[in-house]
């Protein structure tokens, strides 16, 4: 989700066409991981003028009370770095060369990613590495026939470039219960968040594999969506590991810059706070809805508005749960927003990794930034009571290094784990407002 909309046109954007390192075409060596940490608000928006007159591509945001992650191409480091030691801004170099982190990332995941799919026949997919996009379908079409008394695949549509956009419905009364909430849940809707992927695939297995609490799917009906944006996925496998946005073209003569950011497409005070610049990764679209893959969204949304209780949006990183709106103004049940949120973020930070961040909880505006024409900000504005965006830890990839939207193999089943005790309780909450709702 990390990104910045205040950024201004500035004619060297054009620097900015997100030449990213790339996984099959090689590069990242010229790039460099920058923490920095501003000491007030003077800094901080010296810092964004700064990031935006370079067209830097920021990973976390920056805050006064929190420290910000951004990637710099090796031609613009130095310059970056002159002017944050002539702000006496701080900062360490986290990174000195991306290269490094794109052939570690590779080398962790090399062994298991030769392990056959087909060995897991109505079990839980090992998660000790990422899956493809082909492997994520085929396992939901297989759990879909081997437990057809509560899991239903829909295909919902196809993606810019044509991919299906798949989805599971889970339910002991095929959604026919009208008296239970509907929570929904989606992951990967910006492409190179991987570690997403854990949080909906662990949701799934438990609750359709490996059932320990029966009333998590007796009471309530789910719908998950593991791939949202399935093109600008594959797209980080293939050619660009760090791209974020859909793979939409024709915005641009040439197609010299393409892809959406789709979480600035909803119909959710759009391009109000996001970039009308298609080479930007917060660019907007050319309309609400223009992308086929938050059109599908909408649908879902519209389709079960009366019973979606709880919306999770999954994202990374940066340890976080947000709600809106992200114009900075609270919904009217904003309290209940925050303390459900807050009961989420106690659960996860309970069993998290020590040297994780604990759980920070707020208004989008209020924690990062405002932004405009997002899923949470959607589902929320068509009466979708419980709507947040999580955003999972980035953990230390080898090392100890930091890792940012890199996945360490070793933390894929924990980040699935510890989301899912937060999922847990959001649910719960969803069983106990819907009821209060319905009963009125």
């Amino acid at each position: 989700m990390v990104s910045d909309h205040r950024r201004p046109w500035t004619p060297i954007a054009l620097l900015g066409l997100r030449l990213l390192p790339g996984r099959a075409k090689g590069g990242g060596e010229r790039y460099k991981v920058f923490t920095v940490a501003v000491r007030n608000a003077a800094q901080l928006r010296l810092l964004n003028n700064l990031e935006s007159f370079l067209s830097l591509d920021v990973w976390l945001e920056s805050s006064v009370n929190k420290p910000g992650v951004v990637l710099v191409s090796g031609d613009k480091s130095d310059r970056f770095e002159e002017a944050l030691i002539a702000e006496e801004i701080q900062y360490s170099i986290n990174v000195e060369n991306v290269k490094e982190m794109l052939e570690l990332e590779d080398q962790l995941h090399e062994t298991s990613n030769k392990r056959n799919l087909t060995a897991f026949k109505g079990s839980a997919l090992p998660l000790d590495r990422i899956y493809r996009y082909n492997e994520v379908n085929a396992y939901m079409e297989e759990l879909a026939s081997v437990y057809p008394d509560t899991v239903t695949l829909v295909n919902a549509g196809q993606s810019f470039e044509g991919r299906p956009i798949k989805y599971l419905k889970i339910s002991t009364t095929n959604f026919q219960q009208l008296n239970k909430p509907v929570v929904y849940i989606e992951s990967l809707l910006h492409a190179r968040e991987w570690i997403t992927l854990s949080a909906t695939l662990y949701a799934i297995e438990k609750l359709v594999i490996d059932v320990n609490e029966q009333d998590l799917l007796h009471d309530i009906d789910w719908i998950i969506m593991p791939i949202a944006n399935p093109d600008g996925y594959e797209f980080t496998h293939t050619d660009q590991r760090l791209w974020r946005k859909n793979r939409a073209t024709g915005y641009m003569p040439g197609n010299l810059c393409s892809g959406v950011d789709l979480n600035r497409n909803f119909d959710a005070f759009w391009s109000q706070a996001s970039s009308n610049i298609v080479c930007m990764d917060t660019f907007h679209g050319r309309a609400p809805f223009s992308e086929p893959e938050t059109a599908i969204i909408r649908d879902i949304v519209n389709a079960h508005s009366e019973r979606i209780e709880l919306f999770l949006d999954i994202h990374s990183f940066g340890s976080m749960i947000l709600y809106g709106y992200g114009t900075g103004t609270l919904p009217p049940n904003g309290l209940n927003l925050h303390l459900v949120g807050v009961r989420m973020a106690q659960a996860i930070d309970a069993v998290k990794m020590s040297w994780n961040d604990h759980y920070i909880v707020g208004n989008v505006a209020l924690v990062l930034y405002q932004a405009s024409g997002s899923a949470m900000d959607f589902a929320k504005s068509v009466g979708v009571p419980l709507s947040y965006t999580f955003e999972l830890p980035g953990y230390r990839l080898g090392f100890g290094t930091a890792a940012g939207f890199f996945v360490d193999p070793e933390f894929i089943e924990q980040a699935g784990f510890e989301t899912w005790e937060g999922i847990k309780v959001g649910a719960r909450n969803a069983v106990r407002t819907y009821k209060q709702r319905t009963s009125n």
